[in-house]
């Protein structure tokens, strides 16, 4: 049952991703996310409804514009893919529930954050504190036991980000702190494993760049929003399985 649900929300999910590439390109800018229609950043031509539809008109194009030829950007097929196959996870995790659509909407915040801070180096307040707030709420009215527990996990995990800040001002930024607070709403208690899973991935992706590009990588600024989404769909989807496998270390 959950599989075929899954299945079934799979093609909506992708059609919501193709969306979230316009949020991303746009609301940094302030623009409108509904006029005018999508057009080629390059030539300016107007993408026709048959060269819009996911995923199908990127490999049909093979990723250049029908007019012009110039190449499409990865994150285009990337953010529908991914959040397609999120929100599909979500509800074979969570079943046809209350969780799921929380989880899919956590995971679409993700996936639109991720894309924009790789891209623009910023987590945009108006996507990062309006999910908060929703995130926060939703949780509580599925669960208004654990009300202490999602709101301390959200103040105590951007708390934590913001003393590193202080103790270190080179290493991420507000807009950091800002997220460790959706990450707390969507995750309780398993945004330890989110905030520890996303370090290690920053972490081992940092001595990579030493690796290869030696002193020079030091001015190569990486964006943390990735690593701490990341971190979070870890937690989300196996937080319980990667918090016993730590522990059993000990």
């Amino acid at each position: 049952m959950d599989v075929a649900l899954a299945a079934l929300v799979f093609a909506p999910a992708l059609a919501l991703g193709s969306f979230l590439n316009v949020v991303a390109a746009r609301l940094p800018e302030r623009r409108s996310l509904v006029k005018p229609r999508s057009a080629c950043p390059t030539c300016g031509s107007e993408i026709a409804w048959h060269d819009n539809v996911p995923l199908v008109s990127y490999a049909a194009l093979r990723g250049r514009c029908r007019s012009c030829g110039t190449r499409i950007g990865w994150r285009y097929p990337a953010v529908e893919l991914a959040t397609a196959l999120l929100i599909a996870a979500s509800f074979l995790r969570f079943g046809l529930s209350g969780h799921a659509l929380v989880a899919a909407y956590f995971c679409a915040a993700l996936v639109v954050l991720s894309a924009i801070d790789a891209e623009r180096r910023i987590l945009p307040d108006l996507i990062v504190l309006p999910s908060f707030a929703v995130v926060l709420a939703a949780n509580i009215a599925l669960e208004p036991g654990r009300t202490v527990e999602w709101v301390a996990c959200s103040l105590g995990a951007s708390l934590f980000l913001f003393l590193a800040l202080v103790a270190y001002p080179k290493g991420m930024g507000m807009g950091d702190v800002k997220l460790a607070l959706l990450l707390g709403a969507g995750l309780g208690k398993a945004v330890s494993v989110g905030m520890m899973v996303g370090m290690l991935a920053a972490l081992v992706f940092s001595t990579v760049l030493f690796a290869r590009h030696g002193l020079g990588a030091r001015k190569m600024y990486i964006p943390f929003g990735p690593f701490l989404a990341f971190g979070a769909l870890v937690a989300l989807f196996a937080g319980d399985a990667v918090l016993s496998a730590y522990l059993g270390l000990f």
